[in-house]
């Protein structure tokens, strides 16, 4: 059992992180009303991740069913960072056989809904994902449509609701409230204070129930500056079911361009 001195100290040294941190956030104040706070949290943790101009990563996507059964598939994801917009993403599966060759786009906006399409080699021909459908199952997978665009900052409303420990890692939490077409009545979303990082993501369905939870694990940072999860792990609290994504060989700056976003590269990809 920890002595009282070495409780006192590690909730002393809690506080004195949170003051620092909190002066390095513009428009950050306890004084603030709380959507104030929340958009300035997001606001400052959006602007730590920009300037990376473009990235490319594996992926390896393994699915459990709750029952012991899981299933791996083997990705790779392109990004490019656009000025004036939302990122663009591309994932496409190199194996197994059966999914191989399979592409999602997302063209994501700072507001408004996401434009996404998915590439099904079996038909030879590109799927738009509807605004509506955008909650389905992402290839079988806990994630949705939805989870795999970029979240701008635009996308949502803000209620920050206080400071809080997560797993002994400070953190700051805050409410979201998606303003365009979502399968989420809200998120609760936890920020670690000393980067500002998405430890845990909260996801209540239409019904304001919990039904999903996202955690990150392992956080790198490349380039001096850029954090990235090496895992990912999505569990839904409704039907038992989990997945986790890990990530590796992340390189930046590759010379990515806007041809490589388009509708048509996603046949063509190898």
């Amino acid at each position: 059992m920890k002595s009282y001195i070495t409780r006192y100290c590690s909730l002393l040294f809690i506080v004195l992180m949170w003051n620092v941190a909190d002066a390095e956030i513009p428009g950050f104040d306890p004084a603030n009303a709380p959507a104030d706070n929340g958009l300035a949290l997001a606001t400052e943790a959006s602007r730590r991740g920009e300037g990376f101009k473009d990235s490319q990563s594996a992926m390896t996507m393994t699915l459990f069913d709750g029952r012991g059964n899981q299933l791996v598939r083997n990705m790779r994801s392109k990004t490019l960072e656009m000025n004036n917009d939302g990122d663009r993403t591309l994932l496409f599966f190199e194996n197994p056989a059966d999914v191989r060759g399979t592409a999602f786009l997302t063209h994501s906006h700072d507001d408004g809904d996401d434009d996404q399409w998915l590439y099904l080699p079996a038909l030879k021909r590109v799927k738009r994902i509807a605004s509506g459908n955008r909650s389905g199952a992402f290839m079988s997978s806990e994630f949705s449509y939805e989870d795999l665009g970029n979240d701008e900052v635009g996308k949502y409303t803000y209620r920050y609701i206080g400071e809080t420990l997560l797993n002994d890692i400070a953190c700051y939490q805050l409410e979201r409230t998606p303003k365009t077409t979502s399968g989420y009545t809200r998120h609760i979303v936890w920020l670690d204070i000393a980067e500002l990082r998405a430890q845990r993501v909260d996801y209540y369905d239409r019904g304001n129930r919990l039904l999903k939870t996202l955690t990150t694990h392992d956080f790198q940072q490349y380039l001096d500056q850029y954090w990235r999860p090496s895992m990912m792990r999505m569990v839904n609290h409704q039907n038992g079911r989990s997945t986790q994504l890990q990530w590796r060989d992340y390189r930046f700056g590759v010379g990515l361009a806007l041809r490589d976003f388009d509708r048509n590269a996603m046949r063509d990809i190898r």
